[in-house]
């Protein structure tokens, strides 16, 4: 008579089972995450963006260094705009509140008017929008550091108004009101408008930027 062969301790068989639905979820991670951006077009390369030293709402000076292997959004205001700046920043503020708790992307607002925005200034301007500033900064230096940054590097524009053209105290600069995309290699990857005409931030604009941004995340 044949003697039978001892059954695997259980604590075996349950480990097995164990391995098999960790390598389970974790395939089906990777799969739902492949799914999201499968058909994704890569988005273009821009240009690169400049090393720069500005100073933020904290007065520590801040360099492209401090958003190495990060994605970022920027944009330019100034704290005294009646015009398209409150819109701008609560658009911004919405980016925010829309980012996972746990994301690395970061938001800069770059001022187009340093003479009047200090630290102090943009800190308060900051603080009264909600911004949490472990992830969202603002910047300022002199104006052609922040032209250097904005102009060149971002392609964000911003022109003065001169005194006889302006329709009131606080018409004091005509500058792009458009959000744009940094990858985590530094180099400008996409642009995005915040108003104007047929412009449905909401539905339309906001989404694809976020899923934009969420792209590049998952890029190398």
């Amino acid at each position: 008579m044949t003697e039978a062969l001892p059954r695997p301790p259980r604590t075996i068989w349950v480990g097995f089972l164990l391995f098999f639905a960790l390598f389970a979820l974790a395939f089906l991670l990777w799969l739902f995450a492949a799914l999201r951006n499968f058909g994704a077009a890569p988005l273009r390369v821009i240009g690169p963006v400049a090393d720069f030293a500005l100073t933020n709402q904290s007065g520590t000076l801040t360099t492209l260094a401090d958003f190495t292997n990060r994605v970022w959004v920027a944009d330019i205001i100034f704290t005294r705009c009646a015009g398209p700046c409150p819109r701008m920043t609560a658009q911004m503020k919405s980016v925010e509140d829309s980012l996972p708790k746990d994301s690395g992307v970061r938001l800069v607002t770059l001022t187009t008017d340093p003479d009047y925005d200090t630290p102090e200034i943009l800190k308060r301007y900051g603080e009264r929008n909600g911004a949490d500033f472990n992830r969202w900064t603002f910047l300022t230096g002199t104006k052609s550091e922040i032209g250097q940054l904005a102009g060149n590097s971002l392609k964000l524009s911003a022109q003065a108004v001169k005194p006889a053209e302006q329709k009131d105290a606080a018409d004091l600069f005509i500058h792009t009101t458009i959000f744009v995309i940094v990858d985590k290699h530094a180099r400008l990857r996409g642009f995005f408008e915040t108003g104007g005409e047929g412009v449905d931030w909401t539905n339309s604009v906001e989404p694809k930027l976020l899923r934009d941004v969420r792209q590049l995340e998952n890029e190398p």
